[in-house]
């Protein structure tokens, strides 16, 4: 490991700070918390960080999933999606990354994406990265703006993640599937209104 990966690592470390815990496997058991209005501010220094890692590369970074929802209980893992240029190669976006301490992990099985290992010592966040046309960024963006506009479906969700956490405690799939009927209830109702929006019935 070169002296400067170290000392990007230790960046990511001390600009973002140690606020929620450190690190995330999947054979950690799940844990829900309640909303911790710290999440925004550790997004915010985490996104700082790897805006400047990637430059000109970076389109925007999104903060996505449970913890971006004000009031939502939530795994303490901060969710990102750092959005390039339809047609970029998600190549130069990885190599410029990998600096700050970030490991490529291929798609996971979800195309679209491109997903990331935390630096160690950071806080504990998932970051992918998404081209700007990505089905699955707007999937993120629709899920989470639906359940800030809508405080009763958000609460309904919060019961459900507690529920589930309960339930399969030591089992993060079963848990992950446990939350898709109503994943997919609400963006099927987010592009409904869409639609109504755009007056198209």
């Amino acid at each position: 490991m070169t002296q400067g990966f170290c000392r990007a690592s230790e960046i990511i470390k001390e600009r973002a700070g140690g606020t929620i815990e450190e690190g995330v496997s999947m054979s950690q058991p799940v844990q829900i918390v309640e909303y911790d209005p710290r999440w925004p501010m550790i997004f915010g220094r985490l996104a700082a960080v790897i805006r400047d890692g990637l430059g000109p590369l970076v389109l925007r970074i999104e903060h996505v999933g449970s913890t971006a929802v004000p009031g939502l209980p939530a795994k303490p893992i901060v969710d990102m999606d750092a959005v390039i240029p339809v047609g970029a190669a998600p190549a130069e976006a990885i190599a410029a990354l990998r600096p700050l301490g970030y490991t490529h992990e291929g798609d996971l099985g979800i195309a679209g994406r491109e997903a990331f290992t935390s630096p160690e010592g950071a806080p504990a966040h998932h970051l992918y990265v998404c081209a700007a046309d990505s089905p699955e960024l707007a999937r993120h963006l629709a899920f989470r703006d639906f359940l800030r506009a809508h405080p009763e479906s958000a609460r309904r969700y919060g019961e459900l993640k507690w529920e589930l956490a309960a339930r399969h405690r030591d089992d993060r799939s079963a848990y992950t599937v446990g939350k898709s009927v109503f994943i997919e209830n609400a963006l099927a109702e987010a592009h409904a209104e869409a639609r109504r929006s755009a007056g198209q019935g």
